[in-house]
C-alpha cells in the first residue's frame, strides 16, 4: 500500500481516538493514537480488506486472543508476535457490538408510535435491541421499570435533554424479528464471549447490562433470520408482521458498514415503501441528506436518530445520552 493509503488508515484511528474513545475509554484512546503513529501496525492493517480495518475490530481481536493489555507496548508485542492469529480472527469476526443500551435512545420514539408495535431490526446480531419492552430505564426524572422476568433485567441510564418527550411506559411489542448477515446465538457461550469482548475495557456497567440482556435473549429467543439488508429477506419479513400492529423497521450503527452510498439510499427507499415507520440511529455521515436537515453544527462522535428521514435527536453511540432536536430541525 502507498503512503496515501497508510495515511488514510492512520487518520481513521486518530479520528476514532478523538471522537469515539475520548472520554469513554482511556485505554482505547491510547491504543488508537499509537496505532495511528506506528508504521508497522498500519502495514499490518493494510493487508486486510477495508471493512476489516476498523479500530473496534482490531482492538477487540487482540483482547479476545490475549486479554486486555496494560498499554500500547503490551498490545503491540502481542500483535507482532501473533499477526496471523489476529488476522484470522479479524477476517472471521465483525463488530457486532449489539449494544442494548441504545434502546434508551430509541424508546422516546417507539413509545410515541401507535401501539402495539411489530419490530424488525436490520443488523440485529444477537437481537438484544429487539427487546426494548423487557428492559428498565433511568432517565433521571423518569424511571421505567422492566416487567418481571426470571432473570434480573438490565437498567439503562440515559441523560436526556429537557425537551425530550420522555415515555412513561415501555412500548407494547407483539411481534419482533431481526435480519443479520451473521446472526449470533445468545445461548452460545463462545459467540457471547465475542460480544463481551466488544465492550470497551473500562465500561464495567455496560458489560453487566450486556450480560443481563443476553440472559433475557437466551430465554426469549427473538427470531433472527440470516440475510443481507440488500436482499429480498427484508420484504418477506415485513410481510409477515401482524397487520394489526404498527410495523417499525429500525437499525443502529449498521449502515456505516455499507460502503456504497447508493446502496444505503436504495435500502432507505425500500424500507420506506415496506413500512410506515423507518427509524435510523447512525453516524450523520451515513445519510448526509438527513443530516443536512439537522443543522450545520454536528456534535462530534454522536449518532443522528431520525424517523422516516426526519432528524429527531443526537444520541450517544452506546445510548448514554440523548439530545432532542425534532422541534428545532
Amino acid at each position: 500500500m502507498d503512503e496515501v493509503g497508510l495515511a488514510e488508515i492512520a487518520a481513521r484511528y486518530a479520528r476514532f481516538a478523538d471522537t469515539e474513545a475520548h472520554g469513554r475509554s482511556p485505554l482505547y484512546e491510547e491504543l488508537a493514537r499509537a496505532v495511528a503513529g506506528d508504521r508497522v501496525t498500519l502495514g499490518f492493517l493494510s493487508t486486510l480488506p477495508d471493512m476489516k480495518r476498523q479500530p473496534n475490530l482490531l482492538l477487540a481481536a487482540v483482547r479476545h486472543l490475549f486479554g486486555t493489555p496494560t498499554g500500547w507496548t503490551e498490545f503491540r508485542q502481542a500483535l507482532l508476535a501473533h499477526p496471523n492469529a489476529v488476522r484470522s480472527l479479524m477476517l472471521e469476526r465483525s463488530t457486532q457490538t449489539n449494544e442494548p443500551g441504545r434502546c434508551a435512545a430509541l424508546l422516546p420514539v417507539l413509545a410515541r408510535l401507535p401501539q402495539p408495535l411489530a419490530l424488525l431490526e436490520v443488523g440485529t446480531s444477537a437481537g438484544l435491541c429487539l427487546m426494548p419492552d423487557l428492559y428498565g430505564y433511568d432517565y433521571g426524572p423518569t424511571v421505567i421499570r422492566a416487567p418481571a422476568m426470571p432473570s434480573e433485567p438490565p437498567v439503562f441510564r440515559c441523560s436526556a435533554s429537557e425537551t425530550t418527550p420522555l415515555p412513561t411506559a415501555a412500548p407494547q411489542v407483539v411481534w419482533r424479528a431481526g435480519l443479520d448477515l451473521s446472526p449470533i446465538d445468545a445461548a452460545d457461550p463462545a459467540q457471547v464471549a465475542w460480544l463481551e469482548t466488544l465492550v470497551w475495557p473500562e465500561q464495567t456497567a455496560r458489560l453487566a447490562n450486556l450480560r443481563a440482556a443476553v440472559r433475557i435473549a437466551a430465554t426469549v429467543k427473538p427470531r433472527i433470520v440470516k440475510g443481507d439488508l440488500r436482499g429480498s429477506e427484508i420484504a418477506r419479513l415485513c410481510s409477515e408482521a401482524p397487520k394489526d400492529a404498527t410495523l417499525v423497521v429500525f437499525h443502529t450503527a449498521v449502515l456505516d458498514y455499507v460502503s456504497d452510498p447508493a446502496d444505503r439510499e436504495a435500502f432507505a427507499e425500500q424500507v420506506m415503501r415496506l413500512s410506515p415507520y423507518w427509524v435510523s440511529n447512525e453516524f450523520p455521515r451515513v445519510f448526509p441528506s438527513i443530516a443536512s436537515r439537522a443543522g450545520t453544527n454536528w456534535p462530534s462522535g454522536r449518532f443522528l436518530l431520525s424517523v422516516n428521514g426526519s432528524p429527531v435527536a443526537w444520541t450517544d453511540p452506546h445510548g448514554a445520552s440523548l439530545d432532542w432536536i425534532a422541534d428545532e430541525a
